[in-house]
This record gives C-alpha cells, sequence and structure tokens, in this order.
C-alpha cells in the first residue's frame, strides 16, 4: 500500500518509515511539511496519509481538513500522531474525519494493528467500487495483490504479537490448526496440547489466545518443571497476608489472577504435583478458586491451555497423574505429530526459516541445494521443529554463500551420542519396515510381537496411538505384544 507520511522530525520518521517498508512490505512518502504533503497528494492522491499534529506551517488537523476537500481524498484514510494527545485532541481529530490517532512515541504493536485495519478497510472500498461499477466483470476476479499485502502485514503483527510465523503446510498440521481454531470457540473449556520437545506446543497455545483477534489480555506461561511443589499453590492461586511463614503482609496475586480474561499456559503439566492436581480439577469444573488462605471465593475468568511432552495416558497408567484431571483436560486435546511423522514439512520449513534469517541478518544465502536438502531430509530431528530452527539459523549465521552446500552441514553429520543415526542398513526397504531376519529363525507370531513391541516403544507406549499406527484395535495390540518374541 502507498503511505505518505508527514512529520517534521526526521530521526523518528526515518525509523518509522524504515518499519513500515522493510517489516510490512509497504511504499511510503516521506516529507517533512503539510503544505508539502498538499502538494504530493494533489499530483497523486494517496490511500493512506499519516500525519504529525503539531508542525510548522499548517498543523495535522488542518492538513487533514485540507485533504478531505479534494476529490482524490474520498477513500483516502488518515491518522494522526502526536506527542501532545489528549481526549479532546482525540475527539477533533475523529470527528474531522480522521480514520485513527497515535501518540508518540508510536509503538510498532498499535501502528501495525493500526495498519491492519487499514487495509482491510481499503479492502473492502476497492471490493465495493468493484462490485458497483463492474459487478459481471469483476465479480470472480480475485483481489490477490490487496490479500497478499493483508497477509503479510497479519504476518508481522504475528511477529509483534509474540506468535511468530507459523508454517502449515502437511495435512497433519492443517488437521492441528483446523482443531485448535475449533477449541478456541470455547474459552472455558481447557485444552490440552501434547506432543515431542520442540514440536511448536506453545506456539499453538498461542495461536489459540490469539485467535485472529486483536488481543490485549496476557498470555501467562508458567513452567511446572521449574516451581517447587510447596510454593506451586501461592504461584498459581496467590495468598493472603499473613498465610505462611515468609508470606508478604499484602498478600500476592496469583497467575490465575495475573491472567485476568487472556490465558494461563502451564507448559509441562505433567510435573504438576500429583497432590495439587486435584486442585486444579476442582477449578476447571468449578471456574473459581481460593488464595492460599483466603475465605473469598475468587473467579476464574482466563483460558487454560496446558502442554506436556510426556505421555499422560502412560502416567495414568502408573499412578503419576490425576485420572480425573487427565479425562477433564483430554476433552480439548491436541496431539502435534513429531516432525519424522510429517517429513513433507521439512524442506517448505526450511526454506521459510532461512529467509527469516537471511532478511534479519542481512546474509546473501537464498537457497539450498538438493544435495544439502537430502542432508536435512534424511536427519532424524530428535529436536524437532525448534532444533530445524536452530540449525538453520546457525547455517545462515555462519555462511556468506548464496546458497546453502552439504558443506554448511557439517554438524549434523556429527551427530552427538543419543541421536539415532540416519539409517543406511540395506535389509531396510524403501518404505522404511525393517525386514533384517535372524540366523536362528523366527515364527511369524514372533515377528509381529516384534514388530508391535518397536511401535509401542515408538509412541512411548501409548497403546492408542500404536494401536492405531498398526490399523488394528488395542485388544488385539494387547494380545500380540503377549507372545514371546
Amino acid at each position: 500500500m502507498r503511505i505518505l507520511f508527514v512529520d517534521d522530525e526526521a530521526h523518528g520518521r526515518e525509523v518509522i518509515a524504515s518499519f513500515m517498508e522493510s517489516q510490512l512490505g509497504h511504499q511510503v512518502t516521506q516529507c517533512d511539511s503539510g503544505d508539502k504533503a498538499l502538494e504530493l497528494f494533489k499530483k497523486e492522491p494517496f490511500p493512506f496519509v499519516i500525519s504529525d499534529l503539531i508542525m510548522p506551517g499548517i498543523s495535522g488537523i488542518e492538513l487533514l481538513r485540507e485533504l478531505k476537500k479534494l476529490p482524490g481524498a474520498r477513500t483516502t484514510d488518515v491518522v494522526l500522531i502526536t506527542a501532545y494527545g489528549d481526549m479532546d485532541t482525540a475527539i477533533t481529530a475523529l470527528r474531522e474525519g480522521a480514520y485513527d490517532y497515535l501518540n508518540k512515541p508510536v509503538d510498532l504493536e498499535e501502528l501495525s494493528a493500526a495498519l491492519g485495519r487499514i487495509v482491510e478497510h481499503q479492502l473492502l472500498i476497492k471490493e465495493n467500487y468493484e462490485l458497483t461499477c463492474h459487478f459481471e466483470e469483476k465479480l470472480a476476479e480475485a483481489t490477490e495483490e490487496t490479500k497478499s499485502q493483508l497477509q503479510s502485514l497479519r504476518d508481522a503483527f504475528a511477529e509483534v504479537s509474540g506468535i511468530g510465523q507459523v508454517g502449515v503446510f502437511s495435512s497433519e498440521m492443517k488437521k492441528v490448526m483446523e482443531l485448535a481454531a475449533r477449541l478456541a470457540e470455547d474459552r472455558d473449556m481447557p485444552v490440552l496440547i501434547e506432543g515431542e520437545t520442540g514440536t511448536g506446543k506453545e506456539v499453538i497455545a498461542r495461536m489459540i489466545h490469539f485467535h485472529n483477534q486483536e488481543i490485549t489480555s496476557p498470555f501467562v506461561p508458567i513452567n511446572c518443571s521449574a516451581i517447587t511443589a510447596n510454593l506451586f499453590e501461592s504461584e498459581l492461586f496467590g495468598y493472603e497476608g499473613g498465610a505462611f511463614s515468609g508470606a508478604r503482609s499484602s498478600g500476592q496475586m496469583g497467575k490465575f489472577a495475573l491472567a485476568g480474561d487472556g490465558t494461563i499456559f502451564l507448559d509441562e503439566i505433567g510435573d504438576m504435583p500429583l497432590e495439587l492436581q486435584p486442585k486444579l480439577l476442582r477449578v476447571l469444573q468449578d471456574r473459581e478458586y481460593f488464595r492460599v488462605g483466603g475465605l473469598k471465593k475468587k473467579m476464574l475468568k482466563a483460558r487454560v491451555i496446558c502442554a506436556s511432552n510426556k505421555n499422560l495416558e502412560e502416567m495414568v497408567d502408573r499412578g503419576a497423574f490425576r485420572r480425573d484431571l487427565y479425562y477433564r483436560l483430554n476433552t480439548g486435546r491436541i496431539f502435534i505429530p513429531a516432525l519424522t511423522e510429517r517429513r513433507e514439512d521439512i524442506e517448505p520449513l526450511a526454506k521459510m526459516f532461512l529467509l527469516r534469517y537471511a532478511d534479519k541478518m542481512r546474509r546473501p544465502v537464498r537457497s539450498i541445494s538438493p544435495e544439502a536438502m537430502q542432508i536435512l531430509l534424511d536427519y532424524p530431528w530428535p529436536g524437532n521443529i525448534r532444533e530445524l530452527q536452530n540449525s538453520i539459523e546457525r547455517v545462515v549465521l555462519i555462511n556468506e554463500a548464496p546458497e546453502v552446500e552439504p558443506q554448511h552441514l557439517e554438524f549434523l553429520l556429527k551427530q552427538p551420542s543419543g541421536h539415532a543415526a540416519v539409517s543406511h542398513d540395506p535389509d531396510i526397504n524403501n518404505d522404511g519396515v525393517v525386514i533384517s531376519l535372524p540366523d536362528e529363525g523366527v515364527t511369524l507370531d514372533q515377528a509381529q510381537a516384534r514388530i508391535v513391541a518397536k511401535v509401542v516403544a515408538k509412541f512411548a507406549g501409548n497403546k492408542t496411538r500404536a494401536a492405531s499406527y498398526l490399523g488394528i484395535t488395542r485388544s488385539t495390540l494387547r494380545s500380540k505384544l503377549l507372545v514371546k518374541g
């Protein structure tokens, strides 16, 4: 989108203009006075004008008034910024026809949000004009350029909001995102996100929190494995003054209260102390709780999202996790497959990370050679997407060539202890099934039992997922495991 930016303060103008051009992809024309802005606008109207309020010559309000008199400004959106803002000035600007009003120093997140609304507004204006003047001709035409700009803006705003740029390429991840969007509609339903370390559980949690809306309420993450058992209850619920030895006399708010009507994210929920789990279950069911030492009920307004890289179902079977809490969390369960289970994501994700870090670090590298890509595709990625992202970041940092070559990935080939090497065993066929047989012979039942045991181990003891993987029932799977292998 073409933007006319008017501000007499050169340094601040350059910084904001650079942000809008490099991060949001807009074309920005700068000038330092309202008079020059009018001259530029009369030569070629702009769909969007940002103007400082207090400037030498005509003010931002006067510029707004003059623009509104011009035929070419009929659909132009104007945003005024000032370091001297107050409510009266804001009301005056809006009454005069300004689209929005921002204070100096300009917050880039607020500016991104305002630009997002303006792009959508301009899109609606354009679509309305096309439908009104050329209904039959334009009905089937897609506004690809505007949609691309809008998507670029949304990506930039996602970065500011802490969501990060999310690549959804495989059918498995599309299903994850669709399920997350459905679960986001019900704020009272707790969500459980399961998956290996590095699969992006917190990213999905943040996507549920924001859910394509402008959310100002907080996202409060808590790592359950990092809090000692004796502090867990007061950390979550808060406490009243004098509730225990060493407590503040004024008391303290808990994370549930700090989250307000936002989101509380309980990461590694499997590490929550067993004795505290019934209290969490009560909170999830009743949507209310007591502070430690308190007598007055507090209402839980926040959405609760939990995550675990452990197999909670197996923990329930071992008595290490409450069955009733698991069933409550399992209602809104999302499982993120490991990267090895969706290898079609590796190439597009690698390219996405490469371009992101190349732009960020201003490096020349822009592509990955077929040989280097094959190394990425063959590598087991025990750290999942996080390891892939970190590896690409490292390659970009140390690489001055325009293309990633195999020698740039030598650190992956020199795998540390504990990383499963890529198998080149000739007894493994093209679909990855091990067919190596022992010399002493084996019965068909024993071979099946060994395969079933391998699959159960692959899914960390989760028999439901193992049975689904093999296309059999849980009872059939159990019977296969009983055969002595």
